[in-house]
């Protein structure tokens, strides 16, 4: 979904023309060749790890380690500033403008902290750790009324919660009829806060490490991170190196992963003329969200069921060929964390354009976030600009870069498969025979990847 597309078709139709302008542009280039060429980099990549010792490769991704002062404490500051910041932003969606592209709220829940702050979290690491808005509240509240919490999260619910709330929060942001309008999109921030903050106080902080599903999915990101904390120092490397070393997953962990792929994908599989056809609509007569929510919401499940179904299998396939005794659900939690990389891969690619211009629209409503003619951070006479969707040359460049970041997450994806593999079977002959059938699964999902940059799209 280009995140204010729908929604704002009639507030804004320069946004719509510009990015229609851009889709036009896709569809005089080259894709097939780029696609060929990236499809072929990642079977490459596969054919040289069956070749090269693996001991140096991994050897790539061992940590540095570096001392530093842990300050245990700030993180529970910054978010308490934090939860500040998102009352603010609530207040303003509120009684600030209507319209998306100049009200705050909107702007920084769809551009600045899904689109922007989600591919940071998986650049750079754990993040989230530091602005999200709960942890301080709750230790403030814990403080001043001197409580624990009442019960223990039950363990047999593992991951449970946390799935059933993404997949709570991405039906909304698929199927939603307007989930960028700014008071409608308040109400839902202000109630999964509340919410939230109140089952953290009843449970603890197992139900942020366990049921609260955006903390889990950002906490899954943080894993592919250069940096991490490890006891009381720092450590950073290669992107992937904490999946080397992280435990076996719990099953419904690995399950929560390969949503997290399944739902970013149909994320943009819903917007091409593909789909709209499937559902026998003509994609320049768009009917608009609320004519396709059932639908929407019925693909998505049927597009993470059916990605579950193949990855399960080509993790079966692979254990056959090798005769190995491993149980398949192992296997299948083994495994499923090396597909992080395709999803942020695809994340970047799916939101880049959007944050071209949202971003845009975001520091304008900075300046002025009530529409008042402020100017808070002096930019002057400030002009939302779309002219590079306007040249063959720069969208040519934007779609290779969308295209490149799908291409490195399937390649880093391979070798993370390749060197757990390594690990678990013992030698490189039987690792290659086991990721043989779920790098082929790569293999077809990056042209699946590609091919959804170049589709021409309805909205």
């Amino acid at each position: 979904m280009r995140i204010f597309s729908v929604a704002t078709a009639v507030l804004a139709p320069n946004r719509v023309f510009a990015h229609a302008s851009e889709g036009g542009f896709v569809l005089l280039l080259p894709t097939n060749i780029y696609i060929f060429a990236g499809v072929s980099s990642v079977a490459l990549t596969v054919i040289f790890l069956a070749i090269l010792p693996d001991k140096p490769l991994s050897r790539l991704f061992h940590p540095l380690k570096f001392g530093g002062r842990v300050f245990s404490r700030l993180p529970l500051v910054t978010s308490f500033l934090s939860f500040c910041f998102l009352c603010w932003l609530i207040y303003v969606g509120i009684t600030g403008p209507r319209d998306p592209l100049s009200n705050p709220l909107p702007l920084f829940i769809w551009t600045i902290w899904w689109a922007a702050l989600v591919f940071l979290q998986g650049v750079l690491g754990d993040l989230w750790r530091w602005i999200n808005p709960w942890s301080g509240p709750v230790a403030y509240v814990r403080r001043l009324l001197g409580i624990r919490p009442f019960l223990r999260f039950p363990t047999c619910f593992g991951y449970t919660g946390a799935v059933a709330i993404f997949l709570l929060f991405s039906s909304v942001l698929l199927a939603d009829p307007a989930p960028s309008d700014p008071a409608r999109l308040a109400g839902y921030v202000a109630g999964y806060w509340v919410f939230t903050f109140i089952a953290a106080l009843v449970f603890g902080s197992r139900w942020m490490s366990r049921a609260e599903g955006i903390s889990v999915f950002m906490g899954i990101y943080g894993r592919l991170g250069f940096f991490m904390r490890t006891g009381n120092t720092y450590a950073v490397g290669i992107t992937g190196w904490q999946i080397l070393q992280m435990r076996r997953p719990n099953i419904w962990l690995a399950i929560f992963i390969i949503l997290m792929l399944g739902s970013g994908s149909f994320d943009g599989l819903n917007e091409t003329f593909w789909w709209l056809d499937l559902l026998g609509l003509n994609p320049l007569e768009y009917p608009g969200r609320s004519a396709v929510i059932a639908q929407n919401i019925f693909g998505l499940v049927i597009a993470n069921i059916g990605l579950i179904l193949i990855f399960t299998l080509s993790v079966w396939l692979g254990l056959l060929l090798n005769r190995s005794e491993m149980r398949l659900s192992d296997a299948f939690c083994y495994f499923a964390p090396t597909i992080l990389p395709i999803a942020l891969g695809y994340h970047f690619a799916h939101y880049y354009t959007s944050f071209l211009v949202d971003g845009q629209y975001a520091l304008a409503a900075a300046t002025d976030p009530m529409s008042t003619g402020s100017d808070f951070l002096g930019l002057g006479d400030f002009y939302v600009t779309t002219g590079f969707f306007s040249s063959q040359h720069s969208v040519r460049l934007i779609w290779l870069t969308q295209a490149g970041a799908v291409v490195v997450g399937h390649i880093f994806a391979i070798i993370l498969a390749h060197l757990i593999a390594v690990k678990q079977f013992g030698t490189n002959y039987n690792a290659v025979v086991t990721q043989a059938p779920l790098a082929i699964f790569m293999i077809i999902y990056t042209f699946f990847g590609l091919w959804l940059l170049a589709s021409p799209r309805g909205f």
